[in-house]
């Protein structure tokens, strides 16, 4: 469906055009014929980003254009948001549809700024005013604004206004409005208090749904990673160090918290700022312009400084902590994927949080898939490959023109004659790489081990993934409890050998010479061939017997059947008659093992 099949006038279709409107989203596709040919309320719930300002701002211009003249002098239209970014957002849209439309006045209030300049605009009575319901209802008291005569009243991010505490405003401004008005409200999720005010304030309102209701954009991938709640700020860093070019939001709970990890962020030579309500409206209006820019990387906010942030290309949200509201999770995440752009939203938690992201998953009915932490050489090596790839694409228009080289490039190329091609990039790479190598050489491992509860939760998604793929097949490796194998032991030496964590490993049991375990029968290949890069380790598929029933059996969870559960831990540390695997794998005795699915 085009512009032009929703039956807007000359004026507007040439305004979409002039903006580089292509095609209609899918809540203006159901909107805009809605609101212009019937005169029923509205409710749409669509996600943020999804072309909701125009799906309302279209069809009200259009209705304000076609009335005659005497009407000029007279308020016809409402659009409440909730917070003063949202609001001059809005305005600024309304008046870009309206650029053919010179008879139309749009005038935005919002708190945050002198109220006498607002007055001084509100002196020419406008046709349309976007408003913050704090400021409005200061304008209703001083008779400034009268809304005898409104037509239409739009309610836009609904849901977050009854978040940040504007219920009884609103309720306030609505029986300040005609009955016969027309209401239209926009929301994200449909709450019980936007129920409520659906059910009490608008009158047979006809319902619009793109998408699941309460449900995240499909763009978005969710992703979590576990720790230890102390080392929250290190997991951060990781997250960021491992995409060089993220451009995200980083949501903490408190201003104190938001403050202190930007401020964290910034010492350690990041490029962040942080967003939160202590600070004055100057002070945010410019933290938001140089996050618009693109001049902050980083962005740390509280939930309530973000909303009405309207920032496109988003790569990242990132949860500091998990939002005690699963509709909040929904608005955080809403904010990158947008225009049909992926988007990651990832979660920092502590394993006693897991749980909660089951809610999440039933609630969105999307899948969170649970990450391994980083490690130093990985990110090193994620770097590495991004400066090259920026060596690459390397403009030289400059160099070229100045002539900085002219005459030079030779003498460069004589001293460094003495150097193979493979030393000269070792050289420039460490100049660009040796903060990072010498921050991440020792960096410990922070991952933690899966809970029973993850555990299983994997498994199931794991056969659901695999639809029907997840036979299994038993498979052997040459060393057992002569060579002081242990299930941690074994799952560290695949680890180091296979470099793929996606490998699972089933069942494990520990006998005399060997070591018995399942892979699912696609991996079997995969696991088998990196193994052959070792002359004296061997692993093949079991075609009889398992192990003995007097050797010690394993399952998942790595606890031994045996009685004397000290048996394996008492056991003499011998060398291993394969070639010292220990070594080879730089596994040590009482180094911490990174859990598999």
């Amino acid at each position: 469906m085009t512009f032009q099949e929703l039956g807007l006038c000359d004026a507007l279709l040439r305004s979409t055009e002039t903006l580089g409107f292509q095609q209609p989203t899918p809540v203006q596709e159901a909107a805009i014929p809605y609101m212009l040919h019937e005169e029923r309320d509205l409710v749409a719930l669509a996600q943020t980003g999804t072309g909701k300002t125009a799906a309302f701002g279209l069809p009200m211009l259009q209705y304000i254009a076609s009335l005659p003249d005497d009407n000029q002098f007279i308020t016809r239209a409402l659009v409440l948001s909730p917070t003063r970014e949202l609001c001059v957002q809005i305005a600024k849209d309304l008046r870009n549809y309206a650029q053919y439309m010179p008879q139309i006045r749009i005038v935005a209030v919002y708190g945050g700024e002198d109220i006498r300049k607002q007055l001084m605009q509100l002196d020419r009575t406008p046709q349309i005013i976007v408003a913050t319901p704090g400021r409005l209802i200061d304008l209703l008291r001083r008779g400034k604004v009268s809304l005898d005569n409104i037509r239409y009243l739009v309610l836009d991010e609904a849901d977050e206004m009854l978040d940040m505490g504007f219920q009884e405003d609103i309720e306030t401004i609505l029986q300040r409005t005609p009955d016969d008005r027309r209401t239209m409200l926009f929301s994200a999720t449909m709450p019980a208090d936007i129920a409520k005010i659906a059910g009490q304030y608008m009158h047979n309102a006809h319902e619009i749904q793109i998408g699941e209701r309460n449900a995240g954009t499909e763009n978005v991938e969710h992703i979590y990673y576990v720790c230890r709640a102390q080392e929250r700020y290190l997991v951060l860093k990781r997250i960021v160090d491992l995409n060089p070019d993220i451009y995200a939001i980083v949501f903490c709970r408190t201003k104190a918290e938001t403050q202190e990890i930007a401020e964290k962020l910034i010492k350690d030579g990041y490029s962040a700022d942080a967003l939160h309500g202590d600070l004055t409206q100057a002070a945010r209006d410019g933290v938001m312009q140089r996050f618009r820019l693109h001049g902050v990387q980083i962005l740390v906010a509280t939930d309530v400084a973000a909303r009405g942030l309207d920032v496109h290309n988003l790569t990242h949200v990132i949860n500091y902590q998990l939002p005690d509201d699963p509709e909040v999770y929904t608005h955080r995440s809403g904010r990158t994927g947008r225009a049909n752009q992926k988007g990651i939203s990832v979660s920092i938690v502590h394993q006693r949080e897991t749980r909660r992201i089951a809610n999440l998953e039933k609630m969105l009915r999307r899948n969170f898939h649970r990450e391994q932490i980083p490690s130093g050489i990985d990110v090193c090596k994620k770097q590495l490959f991004h400066y090259i790839a920026r060596v690459q694409n390397a403009d030289l228009t400059l160099m070229d023109e100045n002539n900085i080289l002219d005459g030079g490039l030779q003498e460069v190329v004589r001293m460094l004659d003495y150097l193979s091609k493979e030393e000269i990039i070792k050289r420039f790479v460490s100049l660009e790489f040796n903060r990072f190598l010498e921050y991440y050489q020792d960096a410990p491992d922070l991952n933690i081990p899966e809970t029973k509860h993850e555990r299983t939760r994997t498994n199931e998604r794991g056969k659901a993934e695999r639809g029907g793929r997840g036979k299994t097949v038993r498979l052997k490796i040459n060393v057992g409890k002569s060579d002081n194998m242990t299930p941690k032991r074994f799952l560290g030496l695949v680890n180091d050998t296979t470099h793929d964590r996606t490998i699972a490993i089933g069942n494990i049991e520990i006998a005399k010479n060997y070591t018995f375990f399942d892979v699912y029968l696609d991996q079997k290949q995969k696991l088998i061939a990196a193994f052959r890069q070792w002359d004296d380790l061997q692993v093949q598929e079991v075609k009889g017997r398992r192990a003995s029933d007097n050797d010690v059996s394993y399952k998942k969870d790595d606890k031994p059947r045996s009685k004397n559960k000290r048996e394996n831990r008492d056991a003499p540390k011998e060398r291993s008659s394969k070639g010292n695997w220990e070594k080879r794998s730089n596994v040590s005795s009482d180094k911490p093992w990174r859990s598999r699915r």
